[in-house]
Parts: structure tokens; sequence; C-alpha cells
């Protein structure tokens, strides 16, 4: 094995180990170069297939970091974003920023097909992972179809998850778009204004009554979907 091969798989070994786990800072080059004996070099050519291969990234002025693992969703799917985090071995934290019972109002237009007598409740929360952004969750539920959420003050339980194990749902909408991150979500998540994020627009409806309208909004290194098909029989 060359010297190059040891370092990339002792390197690697530290990280798919948990040793080092997302976020934590690798020796620097020079470091590194002390500890093998060998060339900037060789040192260098080996972090370059591990930034390759999504292990590591790095960063100007400040080294190489373990990177966080992307969650995998499947597009037509209802995922539970606290299991998304635990599925990836991240320490999962849930926040709630704000909780409102209101009327519907125009500016609703297009999010919940709701009568303007309506009522409803508007929550903003967020979701972090291994201490970092991870969603930012902007929910609307209908209190006609959901009564009993105007009692829940979703302060521990995100409304998702809690929706998940009281409401059957029969029928859902996804819309998936490329944005850049607005000041609102920069702020929520910890990113830059106009960095890229993935947004995901959600409604469900139960019996033909619309029950919940979801955005969630990730940042677009941290989140990615995947579809499965196959040929189709005709034609």
């Amino acid at each position: 094995m060359s010297l190059h091969q040891r370092i990339l798989s002792e390197v690697e070994g530290h990280i798919l180990s948990g040793d080092w786990p997302p976020g934590y800072r690798i020796p620097f080059e020079h470091e590194l170069t002390e500890q093998y004996g060998c060339s900037r070099m060789t040192v260098n050519k080996a972090l370059s297939e591990l930034v390759k291969r999504g292990l590591i990234e790095r960063r100007r002025k400040s080294g190489s970091y373990v990177t966080f693992p992307q969650v995998q969703s499947a597009v037509m799917a209802i995922h539970d974003v606290k299991l998304e985090v635990q599925s990836l071995g991240l320490d999962y934290i849930y926040r709630l920023d704000a909780r409102t019972v209101r009327k519907v109002g125009a500016g609703d237009s297009g999010r919940i097909d709701l009568p303007k007598s309506s009522r409803l409740l508007d929550i903003t929360c967020r979701h972090f992972a291994g201490g970092r952004g991870f969603c930012l969750e902007e929910r609307l539920i209908s209190l006609s179809a959901v009564p009993e959420a105007e009692a829940e003050p979703f302060d521990i339980v995100a409304p998702g998850s809690w929706l998940l194990g009281k409401v059957p749902w029969s029928t859902a909408e996804h819309r998936i778009r490329a944005v850049a991150a607005s000041r609102q979500a920069a702020h929520a998540l910890g990113i830059g204004v106009g960095a890229p994020c993935l947004v995901i627009d959600r409604r469900t409806w139960s019996g033909g009554a619309p029950v919940t309208s979801v955005r969630l909004t990730y940042p677009g290194d941290r989140h990615e979907l995947v579809a499965e098909f196959a040929p189709s029989s005709m034609g």
C-alpha cells in the first residue's frame, strides 16, 4: 500500500467509524505531513480524494472538516423530519418559533383551500441536526379538519410528527423548487442570504377535506430527493 493510500484509508476509517463525527476538523495538512513523514503533495492528494467521495469539505482559511451527510427522501413519501435526522446518526433538536390561531387570509390563497371564515393554526418551527439548521417548517393546519390541534402547544412535539400519529391522510400533493434563501430562511437556518435551498410545498387532504399545508425549506447541501421508477409497459 502506498503512503497516499495509507493516509486515505486511515482518515476515511476515522470518519466511517465515527471517531471523527460530522463537523470535526481533521488535522491540518502540515500536521498530517509531520505525522506520516511525507510531502504535502501526498497529503493533499489523499484529502482531495476524500473531498471527491463527499466525506470531507474544505473551508477557506479554516481547514478541512468531516461533512454532514445528506438525507435522502423519496419524492412522494411523507417523512417525519425527526426520523430523517436520527437516521443520519445526528443529534436532533426542535424549536417552536411562532404559533398563532387565526382566520384564513388573502395571503393563504394557493396554500390551503379553505373558506375565508375558516380558522387555522399557523406554525413556524425549526429542526436542527448536529447543532446546525436542518429544516425550516412553515405550516398551516385546518382547525375544522383537526380541531384538537388548537389545544396542542407544539412546544415539544413538532406538528409534522404529531399529525402523522393523529390524522390519516388520503391524498397529498408535492411541489419541489430550488430557491435562493430569503433573509428569514437564512437567519433561521444559519446560512447566507441567497444560499441555494430546496423547498418542498406539501398539501394533504383527508376524504377531500384540506388537512394541512406545509413549506419545508432545507439548505441545498443537506437534503436530496430520490425517485425510483421503471420503464413504462406502454409504447
